[in-house]
């Protein structure tokens, strides 16, 4: 009998530009495996349910992929090679340092008669020279690569296709799996085809559990790499027994758990032997510290420590 997950994809299709991104996901790791290189697969954002195969209504998740973005930034700063698998439309590193009208408001427009020109404000430059010189230092080199999903459907095709990319760094791979994945889903089956009409009144819809693919990305995918996983609650009384319970269940290597109203300043690491808290105090969020530089530094100090205890 097939597993939960393995029924997942046996009945439902993959994104339809999925060859194209598969091509290009084993292409960026055989390049940067050849050349030693440590990899880290972030997930951002959050997953859709669609209501209708020609999908109008949708269910979806509450993330703006904050924390997968910001991560990117930093796991650059310190030499991996960064896949980049999130919501199509979320947040992105560096260009989410420029939300809105944010970017407009810093440029300058200049008519000298047949010819125009941009600048970027006096005032500005100094915003957006080092947050621009760190972009293009990472395109130049090659070093990250963006790929979207939207549906649940498409985010499992493309992490399990990542996986079977990374298995070939073993433990120099690092996944860091902060997308907010939906927890219920309607199977393709069950979809009507088209935009379901209110004339017939309210529908009745019911929710199947998605399949949770730590379990087979741990133990089949990718059983070497330095897997840290994320739980997300609004209740604090729980939050410590949920992360421990998911890292007993799936033996991963971390659990990052933090609280709906204080994620952008507390987090707490669980980890096969202890737990801990990385606090931001008011002073560093005001000075515009992230928690996610502290973050990344610590779970690489931890990603280097896995790499020499499994050195053959």
């Amino acid at each position: 009998m097939a597993s939960h997950w393995e029924e997942f994809y046996s009945t439902h299709l993959p994104p339809t530009d999925f060859e194209d991104n598969r091509k290009l996901l084993k292409e960026f790791c055989e390049r940067h495996n050849k050349a030693g290189q440590r990899v880290v697969l972030i997930t951002s954002g959050g997953t859709t349910v669609p209501l209708e195969h020609n999908t109008v209504r949708f269910v979806d998740n509450f993330s703006a992929g904050t924390r997968g973005a910001a991560s990117a930034e930093y796991f650059l700063e310190h030499g991996y090679a960064v896949i980049f698998l999130h919501r199509l439309k979320s947040l992105e590193p560096f260009t989410r340092h420029f939300t809105g009208q944010k970017f407009m408001d810093m440029l300058e427009l200049h008519e000298r008669g047949p010819s125009t020109t941009i600048t970027v404000k006096p005032d500005c430059v100094d915003i957006v020279a080092p947050i621009l010189a760190r972009y293009k230092a990472a395109q130049e080199a090659g070093r990250i690569l963006y790929v979207t999903f939207t549906t649940v459907s498409d985010y499992f095709w493309l992490l399990r296709a990542s996986c079977e990319c990374l298995a070939q760094f073993e433990t120099k791979a690092l996944l860091y799996l902060a997308a907010a994945v939906s927890d219920f889903y309607i199977p393709s089956s069950e979809l009507p085809t088209h935009k379901i009409q209110s004339g017939a009144g309210a529908p009745t819809i019911s929710l199947q559990l998605v399949p949770k693919l730590l379990a087979p990305l741990v133990s089949l995918w990718v059983p070497h790499a330095y897997v840290v996983s994320f739980k997300l609650e609004t209740d604090e009384s729980i939050l410590i027994t949920k992360a421990r319970d998911s890292m007993n269940k799936y033996k991963h290597k971390l659990v990052i758990g933090n609280i709906l109203q204080t994620r952008r300043n507390r987090v707490v690491f669980v980890t096969p032997e202890n737990n801990y808290e990385i606090v931001l105090t008011r002073e560093q969020l005001l000075s515009g510290m992230e928690i996610e530089d502290t973050i990344v530094s610590n779970i690489i100090e931890s990603h280097t420590e896995f790499i020499a205890q499994h050195k053959y």
